[in-house]
């Protein structure tokens, strides 16, 4: 089963940022446990080389890796979904009209996704056209970022476009939105709440940021099935800090 298909069902589905970009860290956290990893090209320092290389290590470990792109246009999802990420997430979706673009350029067909077999989503052209349009439809994940006000009254909307997979709340940038730095305050737990029943009500995945594995009850209590976790920095500092606080407590 596939991660387009486990996020349908309903599963809950663990992942993490990864914020550096380099290769060896994906074949790290592949034999971590983990579901999914998403490539953080919106506020970390990946470039087009570094991210194919990301992407081809994922492909060869056949382990689901998204891209969050650091905007909506068609060339930036064509790339990305070109070069072997399973899915975008893709940051302000503040609308019904932005929504159905993006999810209208990730698939092929009239006026969507451009098609080439040469590619390595599409196997280096040993696939046919009709094996890779099957993938597309059976593969592609498209999640949008709903991270404005106008995001959360729009969800249910958003939610019913056919080709979005999922609605990903950021606190972080909601909560400034309504004039809070605490993803935690009550306004943004009942945006989450709010996004979550407009999940429900068309079959679609919700996801959010969970800074650690304790707030993963209470979000899911939200509607949430899928957490992304930190990042992998996050778990680099909080082991580190933990082994030195180890074996300093004795000195």
């Amino acid at each position: 089963m596939n991660l387009k298909q486990r996020m349908a069902n309903g599963e809950r589905l663990i992942g993490t940022f990864i914020k550096t970009p380099a290769y060896e860290i994906i074949e790290v956290l592949a034999h971590s446990g983990l579901d999914y990893l998403i490539l953080d090209g919106e506020h970390a320092p990946f470039d087009r080389a570094r991210l194919d290389q990301c992407l081809a290590i994922g492909r060869a470990l056949n382990f689901p890796l998204l891209v969050r792109i650091h905007d909506a246009e068609p060339s930036s999802v064509l790339r990305v979904l070109d070069s072997g990420a399973v899915g975008i997430v893709v940051p302000h979706v503040d609308s019904v009209e932005k929504a159905a673009r993006i999810a209208k350029s990730a698939y092929f067909g009239h006026g969507g996704r451009g098609f080439a077999g040469s590619t390595r989503w599409a196997g280096f052209t040993t696939r046919t056209a009709d094996e890779v349009l099957a993938q597309s439809k059976e593969e592609t994940v498209v999640v949008v970022q709903i991270e404005e006000p106008e995001g959360v009254d729009a969800s249910a909307d958003i939610a019913a476009i056919d080709g979005v997979d999922g609605l990903f709340v950021g606190p972080a940038d909601l909560g400034i939105c309504y004039g809070t730095t605490d993803p935690n305050s009550d306004v943004v737990r009942q945006a989450v709440k709010k996004t979550g029943e407009s999940c429900k009500k068309h079959g679609k995945s919700l996801s959010t940021f969970a800074a650690n594995p304790q707030a993963v009850e209470a979000l899911a209590a939200l509607g949430v099935s899928m957490f992304c976790i930190g990042s992998e920095q996050t778990f680099m500092l909080q082991t580190a800090r933990a082994v030195v606080a180890e074996s300093k407590a004795k000195s």
